[in-house]
């Protein structure tokens, strides 16, 4: 028998919503999921390692938009319950449908994945195990939802056990990620010192370029600015005052900082020493630029054949 329920504008506003804030939320916890799995077990593939990645994005996306997925699927059960002729509207069906097949291609491409890497006899990392073990969980719960719920399964049982199993599983990834990453402080702390360990960067080979053209080094930081080619010695961006530099010798000079934190020390050592650590595009050569909390200073030795100077150049 054909549905009398018509489609209304608070019907498509509802079903739309949920629809988004169920993908926000999917691909939020799936992004949060990567982070910590390649943090907790980075990949050795190459001679840097880097600071660990922001999560703030996929948390505050979590905190804010699955409350609001639990909430409109609260009411559209309640509004279900009432109307139940209301599950045979086409736009819900379409909606249910497409989620039931980018969810259920989700599955089957990471299995056809997994199977690829071990046929392939690609190394099986516990990271890469995790992360497809992730994909599973997530696109196979919304998957068997809305398959049992097209079935009208979810119509003769409680919504609750979904609600709260996906309740406990976000609350859990949220708890996971600031044990992994920190508090909001921690990372914000994290953020500043790597701007400062930026900055040293930027002045060291300023003054490397100082002494190519001049033969010298800068007597002061003062020395390096120059307004043709807008550079500006940086500082502190807590203290707003110069960051600490020494001329030791003729080809010697030291640059020095105040850090919050150490250097983070979940970075994995391979076999040919080098050192990973994901997810970050700055990179920091193995013990360039390592440090503990408080002030930490770098001598840097200049090699005239591996920097010769301009003039020799011509």
């Amino acid at each position: 028998m054909a549905s009398t329920h018509k489609l209304t504008p608070q019907d498509f506003f509802l079903h739309l919503g949920i629809v988004i804030t169920l993908y926000a939320s999917a691909i939020s916890l799936l992004r949060l999921a990567f982070s910590i799995i390649d943090t907790v077990f980075p990949k050795v593939t190459d001679n840097y390692y880097y600071y660990q990645p922001s999560i703030s994005w996929d948390l505050a996306m979590l905190i804010i938009v699955f409350p609001i997925f639990l909430l409109l699927s609260w009411i559209i059960a309640k509004q279900l319950k009432k109307h139940p002729e209301g599950r045979n509207l086409l736009f819900r069906r379409w909606i249910v449908y497409v989620t039931l097949f980018v969810t259920g291609a989700a599955l089957i491409g990471t299995l056809i994945t997994v199977l690829y890497a071990f046929l392939d006899g690609q190394d099986l990392t516990t990271g890469f195990l995790l992360k497809a073990l992730s994909v599973l969980v997530v696109a196979g719960g919304i998957f068997k939802y809305y398959f049992f719920d097209l079935k009208g399964w979810y119509a003769r049982s409680k919504n609750m056990l979904f609600a709260i199993g996906s309740l406990i599983i976000v609350v859990g990834m949220i708890t996971w990620g600031f044990y992994v990453f920190g508090s909001p402080q921690t990372q914000r702390l994290t953020r500043i010192d790597q701007q400062k360990v930026s900055h040293l960067e930027q002045i060291q080979w300023q003054v490397v370029n100082y002494w190519q053209r001049k033969e010298a080094l800068p007597n002061m930081l003062a020395e390096l600015n120059d307004p043709i080619s807008s550079f500006m010695a940086p500082k502190d961006p807590e203290t707003n005052i110069d960051y600490k530099y020494q001329k030791i010798s003729d080809l010697s000079f030291r640059l020095c900082a105040d850090f919050n934190l150490p250097t983070p020390k979940n970075v994995q050592v391979g076999r040919d020493g080098s050192m990973t650590m994901p997810s970050m595009p700055y990179p920091y050569v193995k013990g360039s630029w390592e440090h503990g909390p408080g002030e930490a200073c770098f001598t840097r030795d200049i090699d005239p054949e591996l920097y010769p100077p301009t003039k020799i150049m011509r």
